[in-house]
């Protein structure tokens, strides 16, 4: 083992061997927390305290999760066996939680500066809190039988007590499950520490419990060290993304802690982000909820509408899915006349999107009206055609034919950045946009949204200017424009080099746009505010509500059909739990709830 002046070992990467992932009896709900047992080589183990950065060989996400360590088992002189206790909180400790017997899973660590007893003449008071017991209980292990006492808090059930032998162990659950009826103050006050004649107190926790242990530990005058956790990106302090804020300054968790002393810790309890307030806990929801939206009069059961392009006209994906649960479903993008698309390769993959140069491959306007509109219009969801066009007389063209049918919504397609006429041109300047918008206004009746391209370097004026000309809704964002290369032959990938960019890549970028542009438009008279459909990287319910609370009305999904053709009804699932579970009675309570009020 190597290891600093200080005795602590250096952190390594390195690749270990799961050995088993089990759900751990006791926790509540059942199946929320489990272990994670790894085999490395030995020689580097962990200091009580410490965590490793934790990354799957096979993983769908960029970063590693830091995870405390639990328990070490020393196998032999070449192996040992690291157990991380791990609370189910995303995507990525799910992913952890999915490995099996067998998968290699990459480390690096240990890391931070861990636990260390100052003061051996007295007994130690031993702090745990939901799944902050896991560090904690880990060091316990490190000391003498009944040379401490032990607290552990929890919601409701406990778990990772097995490796501990205090003299005396206190469990709090909120829900009087186990133990004493309350959390932690019910087991453990002011009085508590004084009465037990403690040196030092360690814990580890939920904040709010931290903030507790350090009020009382300062008033019995007991020195005490609070394992403190952040989000972070390396683990050994470079990225300086896991600071937390003391009386010295800012500390990095990750190499500074995650073990401080607690006097210098700030505890502030922030009601506000970014001066938006922090939404109350709301009361759940046991009945049904509202998930319809309106947009140009026009209403959709629910806001999930498939977007042009990803779902041709809703009928070729009836075998794979219940289509009729959807809210809408937007047409391939439809012109004048009949397009072959472009010639060479169409879709190119990158790492969280999709490239394509498609070229609006479609049979023409005619054609739709005559063989898939009929079609379209017999299913549940909102038929909207989306219209495109190579110049502004086809686009009136098109519109005048589609206003002599039945569909009730049309959507203006002035963003394809993959055609050499029309498409993203027109939307790129307020001139070209409202002379396009208004030529199609003057032809039709039917709602009319305009689909914009994210590309235009004057784009809320754009879309301000296509409000003016009668614009019924906006659809933002069509793909970013992007370059891919052919490594192995020196040449572009796309016939036209660049090309349309979409998934998750681009969604916190077209949040940003959905925002700015709803703040735009939340300053124009009531009566001229016109509704924004989001488009850009959706492929989960948490995608869906983020751009929701944005300020968008409604959502188009388009690339994560590729990659999971049931992304849409999970959204739509999704979105319904989450507002019963939340208390919002109807999308219209959570809509633009980060908004400027």
């Amino acid at each position: 083992m190597i290891t600093d002046c200080k005795g602590n070992p250096y952190p390594i990467y390195t690749q270990g061997n799961v050995e088993d992932s089990v759900t751990v009896k006791g926790a509540i709900p059942q199946g929320s927390v489990f272990l994670l047992k790894v085999a490395v080589k030995a020689g580097n183990e962990p200091l009580p305290g410490q965590f490793f950065m934790l990354h799957p060989e096979r993983s769908n996400h960029l970063l590693g999760r830091p995870i405390s360590v639990y328990h070490v088992d020393r196998i032999s002189e070449e192996k040992s066996v690291i157990f991380f206790l791990i609370l189910i909180k995303g995507k990525g400790t799910k992913e952890l939680f999915d490995l099996r017997a067998g998968d290699k899973i990459n480390l690096l660590g240990p890391l931070g500066n861990g636990f260390s007893r100052q003061n051996s003449d007295k007994k130690v008071c031993i702090v745990g809190g939901g799944i902050g017991i896991a560090p904690v209980a880990g060091f316990a292990e490190t000391l003498e039988d009944s040379s401490y006492d032990f607290f552990a808090s929890f919601k409701s059930g406990s778990y990772g007590l097995d490796y501990i032998h205090p003299d005396k162990l206190v469990i709090t659950t909120d829900d009087g499950s186990v133990g004493i009826h309350g959390m932690l103050p019910a087991g453990l006050t002011e009085f508590t520490l004084k009465e037990g004649n403690y040196s030092e107190i360690f814990a580890c926790g939920p904040l709010p419990m931290l903030a507790y242990v350090k009020q009382i530990a300062e008033k019995a005058g007991i020195q005490c060290w609070l394992s403190m956790e952040e989000k972070m990106a390396c683990g050994v302090g470079v990225c300086l993304g896991c600071v937390i804020d003391s009386t010295e300054g800012k500390k990095r968790c990750c190499k500074d802690g995650p073990v401080f002393d607690s006097k210098i810790l700030k505890f502030e309890k922030k009601d506000s982000v970014a001066g938006i307030k922090i939404q109350p806990r709301r009361e759940s929801i046991t009945g049904p909820v509202d998930l319809s939206v309106n947009i140009g009069g026009v209403k959709f059961e629910n806001p999930v509408i498939a977007c042009s392009g990803t779902f041709g006209f809703g009928t070729e994906y009836e075998s794979v899915f219940d289509v009729n649960k959807l809210g809408g479903i937007a047409s391939k993008g439809l012109t004048l006349e009949a397009r072959q698309g472009n010639d060479g390769i169409r879709v190119w993959e990158t790492p969280s999107g999709l490239m394509n140069s498609i070229g609006l491959q479609n049979p023409g306007i005619p054609h739709f009206i005559e063989e898939e509109l009929p079609l379209m219009m017999k299913l549940k969801p909102v038929t909207i055609a989306n219209l495109s066009g190579s110049s502004l007389e086809t686009y009136v063209e098109g519109a005048k034919l589609l206003d002599k049918t039945q569909v009730p919504v049309i959507e203006l397609n002035i963003s394809c950045p993959n055609v050499s006429a029309g498409g993203a041109a027109f939307g790129m300047t307020c001139t070209a946009a409202s002379e396009v918008v208004k030529a199609v206004r003057s032809v039709t009746k039917k709602p009319l949204i305009v689909k914009l391209t994210p590309q235009s370097l004057e784009l809320n004026k754009v879309v301000l200017s296509c409000i003016e000309e009668g614009a019924d809704a906006i659809s933002l964002c069509n793909s970013f424009q992007g370059v891919a290369v052919d490594i192995e032959r020196g040449v572009p990938v796309f016939d036209k080099v660049k090309a349309g960019l979409g998934g998750p890549a681009i969604r916190p970028i077209a949040v940003r746009l959905i925002y700015e542009l709803v703040m735009e438009i939340n300053r124009l008279p009531k009566e001229k505010q016109v509704p924004v459909i989001a488009i850009g990287g959706i492929a989960s319910w948490e995608d869906a509500v983020e751009f929701i609370m944005a300020g968008a009305t409604a959502l188009e999904v388009g690339t994560a059909t590729f990659a999971n053709p049931y992304a849409m009804i999970e959204i739509i699932d999704g979105l319904e739990s989450f507002m019963k579970r939340k208390g919002y009675k109807s999308l219209a309570e959570m809509k633009g709830l980060i908004q400027p009020k």
